[in-house]
């Protein structure tokens, strides 16, 4: 398991944790055991569920558990999760959210389901290079999001989730081809003049939205009354030309020259060590939902791009900024199979078990 650097320090690398490892032996034999806990290697199994996907099971979960009970359990995980004790964490909420993850996570002993994560392709086009970044969200910690581009949007889809949003959601939406003019350094330190900036764009946006609505009824009712062998105005041909043009724009902007930046005032942040320059900045929106995932909704926010590898998200309902910075471990050290040999291994194993 690659787990997230210490809250809040989004630059420091990765952290390695074995969860299970498999010894294969002559004429076929293989052994599973599960590196969970910290009594040392124990029996384990493993099945292949569908394409891309497997799940582990540990056979001896006593030996997950401590002497000392659930409490040194959640001591110790507080440790090596989050980097302190119990006692360094003064905010209540915030030692409620951590409790919650220890609770939801410490129940599956290890017996866990793995998917294959696919990254987005990279085009010349794109701002940065998509990929995997590790982003700072308040009293959840640091969680993993995957930036991919499409067209005129980029997106932020979370691949570690928490108890308000869920793994697999949308946290943010850049709108690419709305980029934000932000005030001098003086006038940034108004949260009231960010805001008015964002909200006006975010009018303009949904005007924009509505006009597109209606065109595209147009063209609907247009194309209902004539021929059919006619070609619709609006179809591939202009739906392919826009296309281009949002991606042309956001080139256009790609290299801007950088301008300074600091958090308004009343603006809460994990990380105080963000850059105090950024190329550009865009309008977009962000996923914010009570525990459980209940009453979702979008809120409007600044995306902000630092440099190739760090950019930023100013929740302008929340009043909260989160930091995101690049993941640029390899996912695989010295000893670890390829791909092709860890299918392989999988289905010699699943073999095995038949």
């Amino acid at each position: 398991m690659y787990l997230p650097p210490h809250d809040p320090h989004v630059d420091d690398p990765m952290r390695f944790k074995p969860l299970f490892r498999i010894h294969l032996m002559e004429r076929k034999c293989a052994t599973v055991e599960c590196m969970y806990g910290h009594k040392g290697p124990h029996n384990g199994h493993i099945q292949i569920v569908k394409k891309d996907e497997f799940s582990t099971k540990c056979n001896q979960t006593d030996h997950h558990r401590m002497s000392g009970g659930r409490q040194e359990e959640f001591r110790t995980w507080l440790r090596e999760e989050w980097g302190r004790t119990l006692e360094d964490i003064f905010h209540e909420h915030m030692q409620e959210l951590i409790l919650m993850k220890f609770i939801y996570t410490s129940q599956y002993d290890n017996c866990l389901t793995y998917r294959r994560i696919y990254l987005p392709p990279s085009s010349p086009d794109d701002l940065i290079k998509p990929g995997l970044f590790k982003g700072t969200y308040g009293s959840h910690g640091l969680e993993i999001v995957m930036l991919s581009f499409h067209g005129r949007k980029a997106k932020g889809t979370k691949i570690t989730g928490d108890p308000n949003i869920p793994a697999g959601q949308q946290t943010v939406e850049i709108d690419l081809a709305h980029p934000l003019q932000l005030p001098d350094v003086e006038n940034l330190h108004d949260f009231s003049e960010l805001s008015r900036i964002v909200l006006e764009v975010q009018e303009q946006v949904r005007r924009e939205e509505q006009e597109q609505e209606q065109q595209q009824e147009e063209e609907e009712r247009s194309q209902a009354a004539s021929q059919p062998a006619a070609k619709p105005l609006g179809g591939e041909g202009a739906e392919g030309e826009e296309t281009a043009a949002g991606a042309e724009g956001t080139t256009q902007n790609k290299a801007p020259a950088s301008q300074p930046f600091v958090l308004p005032m009343g603006v809460i942040s994990r990380n105080e060590d963000y850059p105090r320059t950024c190329r550009i900045c865009f309008y977009g929106t962000g996923l914010i939902a009570g525990h459980g995932f209940t009453s979702p909704e979008r809120t409007p926010g600044v995306f902000v791009l630092f440099d190739d590898d760090r950019f930023g998200f100013i929740w302008l309902e929340l009043k909260s900024f989160s930091l995101y910075s690049r993941i640029k471990v390899s996912f695989q050290n010295a000893e670890a199979p390829s791909r092709e040999a860890f299918d392989e291994m999988l289905k010699n194993i699943q073999s095995l078990a038949t």
